[in-house]
């Protein structure tokens, strides 16, 4: 079965009628349709378009951009509606994943997809890595300053306060002031 989407970007004044068309001409069955757009993820129709493909259908556009604007978010959409043992079809590009070129095209898009998402993750641990060599911290930004912290330590030892008043003095957690002390005294330890 042929499954359409139609899509047009919310505020422009723009006819879905054309899209309706060509997708009822090309033998589309049932057509999703929505006004949003194509930049955003969040496009309930869409989803419940690919949620009700069986194997060896069909989802079918008018055109690439109304399935998506980003390569990214493209090969998503194909993952998925490849897992659903389904095809795609775009009536403009001609691209259709149910022949074999159109397989392959979609399977070199797909590997162009892996490389750029190794390379992103490629460059973010050397990133990661030279702030950790600078010496900068990586992760949630400390809820406590250095003297903050040399504070409570003080305060504990000299037996002023309990963890729960210096949570409360210092607008933290208690388990945040139990942790610094965990790391006091492991420190002192070694």
């Amino acid at each position: 079965m042929q499954i359409g989407y139609a899509r047009v970007s919310r505020g422009d004044s723009q006819d879905l009628d054309p899209q309706l068309r060509a997708l009822t001409d090309a033998g589309c069955s049932i057509i999703y349709q929505e006004e949003a757009s194509g930049a955003k993820s969040d496009r309930p129709e869409l989803a419940l378009a690919i949620e009700v493909l069986k194997p060896g259908d069909v989802l079918t556009v008018w055109k690439l951009d109304r399935l998506s604007r980003s390569l990214r978010d493209l090969l998503f959409t194909l993952e998925a509606i490849t897992a659903a043992e389904a095809g795609f079809r775009s009536l403009t590009e001609a691209v259709d994943t149910t022949t074999p070129a159109g397989r392959l095209m979609t399977q070199t898009l797909g590997a162009f997809a892996e490389f750029e998402r190794a390379m992103i993750r490629e460059r973010t641990m050397n990133g990661l890595a030279h702030a950790r060599k600078a010496g900068k911290h990586i992760g949630r930004r400390r809820a406590l300053s250095p003297q903050q912290r040399a504070d409570i330590i003080e305060r504990v030892e000299n037996g002023q306060d309990s963890p729960a008043q210096l949570a409360s003095l210092f607008r933290v957690s208690r388990s945040t002031v139990q942790r610094v002390l965990r790391e006091h005294r492991t420190k002192m330890a070694s």
